[in-house]
């Protein structure tokens, strides 16, 4: 069903909305996947991951799959009863109150901050690779220039319409992810046929055996395991957008899961049977280990396929990861819970264009910023995402459950899908939180090396961001306390707000 072009149109007076029903179920998971940046993720972490777990890396990925789904699962369930572009904050608000929402939006949107200007760095400096640039890759101010001009470029195509993101998507993905499949099919082939010049190993099933190499190597990979599968939910934000609104975007989320599931556990095997444990671990530390260093050894002279990979995942990644802060920007503003200047949407476009330019200018400043300061503190900063990430995922887990409290002794379904499930799921992402602090407080632990305030640099950014959160959420209640008169709701019963709201 095709939306209603009368939709599109808005009347004289009227106020601007999101337009609903232009993208699909197919749409929001490419969607979904796109905002993963499989491909660069995978060349990000393997070697890391290698260097903790071994051949039991495969196992790791499989284990870090369980809390993913089971917060999708809590994604489409909260879906379903409030199809809300805002996710978390409003659903957290309506099951929580507005306190714990508010600091989950301002979690959410962070995470865009944080992430979308080494999204646009990666594929910057791999376009200008696979262009043969590699003179200007390796210049500094050239690619912090470009960089900042992609992440603008990518923000003003989401503010030009959803569909039109929507369809450069599905190219961007398609690229993707055939050339990381080409790879994968290449590397195993060699492997497993002893062509491989780094030796390689041959596949067993213990491989996905997660507790093969201990359970400290399992929690160590699970924290790489979660930012692996992490950006999913982007399908979930443009619920407003989608067609089936209550439903074919938590369809979507869970899906994206599954895809990245195979995905990830298919390169991995991959690679370990080229390159054997001993040559990803050793180079563990550069971050684009499998496809930057691989990319030649396993495909000769076919080494641009490799570099087209990385290139379309780190710029679908970018444009898609500004979504979910942008969406979650036009919810709080909505509820009063931010300005209502963020709550803005183009006339024209349909889209909320203030907000969308607001998270792009932000994470521009801060990339730059950071970068200025030195390349291991921007690693640091990224680092610092797993904090976040785990806390507003297992906050939508909770609040699941909370919601749907009088539903969960209805049925055994009910009981597990939309109770137990989300309940296991956060509590898995608490245990990684917690373990993740720990291991961050160590400044040796970090890209910088260096302690700030007496503990890891990524520690004091993460905790920073939530102590800025909640200064920021008191000086807005002070000057606008409306949307702190929301009082939580159980499904089945309306909502309480406040007569302002309604």
């Amino acid at each position: 069903m095709q939306p209603d072009p009368a939709d599109s149109a808005v009347r004289p007076g009227e106020e601007a909305t999101l337009r609903p029903g232009v993208i699909g179920f197919v749409d929001a998971l490419v969607i979904g996947l796109a905002s993963t940046s499989p491909a660069y993720t995978l060349a990000a972490i393997i070697g890391a991951l290698v260097a903790i777990s071994g051949v039991h890396a495969p196992g790791v990925l499989l284990a870090s799959f369980v809390p993913m789904v089971l917060i999708a699962s809590a994604f489409a369930a909260l879906n379903r009863v409030d199809p809300d572009c805002g996710t978390t904050f409003s659903w957290v608000t309506r099951a929580m109150g507005p306190w714990a929402g508010w600091i989950g939006g301002w979690a959410i949107a962070m995470t865009g901050v944080l992430i979308v200007g080494s999204l646009a760095n990666v594929g910057v400096v791999f376009t200008l690779r696979l262009l043969g640039l590699d003179s200007l890759a390796g210049n500094t101010a050239v690619v912090l220039v470009l960089t900042v001009g992609l992440v603008l470029l990518m923000t003003w195509i989401c503010v030009l319409g959803t569909e039109l993101s929507a369809r450069l998507q599905n190219v961007l993905i398609l690229a993707q992810t055939g050339a990381l499949l080409v790879f994968a099919g290449v590397a195993t082939y060699r492997g497993v046929t002893g062509d491989s010049p780094l030796g390689g190993l041959d596949p067993g099933w213990d491989w996905l055996n997660p507790f093969g190499a201990g359970g400290a190597a399992l929690s160590g990979g699970l924290l790489l395991g979660v930012f692996a599968y992490w950006g999913w939910e982007s399908a979930v934000n443009l619920t407003e957008e989608t067609r089936d609104s209550t439903t074919a975007p938590g369809r979507a989320a869970i899906a994206s899961t599954v895809v990245l599931l195979v995905t990830y556990v298919a390169v991995a095997v991959a690679v370990l049977a080229f390159a054997g444990t001993d040559y990803l671990a050793g180079n563990a530390d550069e971050e684009e280990a499998v496809f930057g260093l691989l990319a030649t050894e396993v495909m000769g002279g076919w080494d641009w396929v490799v570099l087209l990979s990385v290139a379309t995942a780190a710029i679908a990644s970018t444009q898609t990861t500004i979504l979910p802060a942008s969406r979650t920007g036009l919810s709080m503003a909505r509820r009063y819970a931010l300005p209502r200047r963020f709550g803005h949407v183009s006339p024209r476009h349909r889209t909320p264009d203030v907000s969308t330019w607001w998270v792009g200018a932000i994470a521009s400043v801060w990339f730059v910023g950071v970068s200025l300061v030195s390349e291991n503190a921007l690693f640091d900063s990224i680092t610092a995402l797993s904090l976040l990430i785990a806390f507003y995922y297992a906050l939508t887990g909770i609040a699941c459950a909370v919601y749907h409290r009088r539903q969960l002794t209805r049925s055994v379904s009910s009981l597990l899908l939309i109770g137990v499930g989300p309940l296991v799921g956060a509590g898995l992402l608490v245990w990684l939180l917690v373990l993740s602090i720990r291991d961050l407080a160590d400044p040796g632990n970090s890209y910088t090396g260096q302690a700030w305030l007496g503990v890891g640099p990524p520690l004091v950014i993460g905790v920073g961001i939530f102590v800025l959160g909640l200064v920021l959420m008191l000086v807005w209640r002070s000057r606008d306390g409306r949307y702190w008169r929301e009082r939580p709701g159980i499904a089945g019963d309306r909502i309480q707000v406040d007569e302002d709201l309604r």
